[in-house]
């Protein structure tokens, strides 16, 4: 049986699962035990609800036009509340706003440096996914085929 931990709602809810060793796995008659990635690290495996709702939640955030155009800065280079507001056209008030609400759902991390404070986009997933999202949006807007 899965072993269960609390969730924010302090409903019980499975564990992450972990790397695991399969020692099914052929190494060439060597002996050894492969290493096979947890089925939530997989991605031909039917994602749960809590994935789901996950992603739903990210693709959500990624909504927003100007919340879209902070990433893609940041995906490029840190950068600090000025610096985002001037480059996206908008208040630094919104751009705070904004900034807020990406860093609550962990897709951005500030970084104090002295009075100010930088902002730098979480993993390589997210960056992947903006590059995707707007690679779609570039065959959309030019005609251009899509990729097979």
């Amino acid at each position: 049986m899965a072993a269960l931990t609390r969730g924010a709602t302090g409903a019980p809810t499975p564990a992450r699962p972990r790397l695991r060793h399969n020692d099914d796995v052929s190494d060439g008659g060597r002996g050894g035990r492969a290493i096979e990635p947890a089925p939530s690290l997989r991605h031909d495996v039917e994602p749960t609800a809590e994935r789901l709702a996950e992603a739903s939640e990210v693709f959500g955030l990624l909504s927003d036009r100007t919340r879209l155009h902070l990433l893609w800065v940041l995906a490029r280079q840190d950068a600090d509340v000025t610096t985002l507001a001037d480059t996206v056209g908008a208040s630094r008030t919104s751009v705070s706003q904004h900034l807020a609400k990406l860093r609550l759902a962990g897709l951005v991390e500030a970084h104090r440096e002295g009075r100010r404070v930088r902002y730098t986009l979480v993993g390589g997933h997210l960056r992947r996914l903006l590059l995707e999202a707007l690679g779609h949006a570039d065959h959309v807007v030019t005609g251009e085929p899509h990729h097979v």
